[in-house]
């Protein structure tokens, strides 16, 4: 099997199948991000993805479920993924799904029709690094869209009814700024159907572009207080019913539970800011 760079993604497709079919991220100029700072964005042949494809077809891979690498494989044109699952089903005829993770910008070369043929060719539960929904920040971190892309384009994936997953950036504001962060992210996602928002903990590594921001005292990391204000602050403002999944290794205090449950998630992250 090839793989470029180390494997990543989500912990809940802990049981899914790895298989590459894009090199690095179509972006990579986040300044929180450095999985991909050495590796340049290329899409793997249909000879490549094939020989993959026959190795995983000899070890028997029990799992029903594949996702594609690297950063955002959702990228590739519709025509791409619809004969990327089609080899899937040639060589490993059980998967009957397929995730990845995705950029906002991943849906711009899609419409809603073909959303839903993606869905149709076992396309589902996408990853979208959407980190914030406030424009200050998105500019900050070179996210490359602004909020009113998240809200067009992630309109089209509610519209097919196709399932994903969005991730908010906890503490990505710094010293001093989470409450917006928090709020605006909240209430644009209100207004989004996503099945689950998984929250992350920003980790500022030593090769990125925000390490040395604050080697240059321009940005001043967040306390473990202020995150967990903001975290009460984002839960606080949902209104939709969707899952939060907060069980990633970067979180302060790990939890796990539907928004109709937020009052006690709250309660807990209230009682953990008193201990600290």
């Amino acid at each position: 099997m090839r793989f470029s760079s180390r494997i990543v993604k989500p912990p809940f497709e802990k049981r899914s199948i790895d298989l590459q079919v894009t090199r690095g991220c179509s972006h990579n100029k986040c300044k929180f991000c450095n999985y991909y700072s050495n590796v340049y964005f290329e899409i793997s042949s249909d000879n490549e993805i094939i020989a993959d494809l026959k190795e995983l077809e000899k070890k028997k891979v029990s799992y029903h479920r594949v996702w594609l690498h690297s950063a955002d494989s959702f990228t590739l044109d519709c025509e791409k993924l619809y004969g990327i699952s089609k080899m899937i089903r040639e060589h490993l005829p059980y998967v009957n799904s397929i995730g990845c993770y995705a950029r906002v910008d991943s849906l711009n070369n899609k419409t809603t029709k073909q959303l839903e043929e993606l869905k149709n060719h076992g396309f589902n539960s996408i990853v979208f690094g959407v980190e914030s929904c406030d424009d200050y920040l998105l500019k900050q971190m070179n996210k490359g869209y602004t909020s009113k892309d998240i809200n067009k384009q992630l309109s089209k994936m509610d519209k097919a009814n196709l399932q994903y997953t969005i991730i908010f950036l906890n503490g990505l504001g710094g010293h001093g700024y989470g409450l917006s962060h928090a709020i605006k992210t909240a209430e644009l996602f209100n207004g989004l159907n996503p099945e689950r928002i998984m929250i992350n903990r920003l980790r500022v590594h030593e090769n990125s572009r925000l390490y040395n921001d604050i080697e240059n005292k321009e940005f001043k990391e967040a306390g473990e207080k202020e995150c967990i204000n903001e975290l009460i602050a984002f839960i606080d403002k949902l209104e939709i019913d969707t899952f939060i999944d907060a069980t990633n290794n970067s979180n302060i205090i790990p939890f796990f539970g539907k928004t109709s449950t937020k009052k006690s998630i709250i309660n807990k992250l209230n009682i953990e800011l008193k201990n600290l």
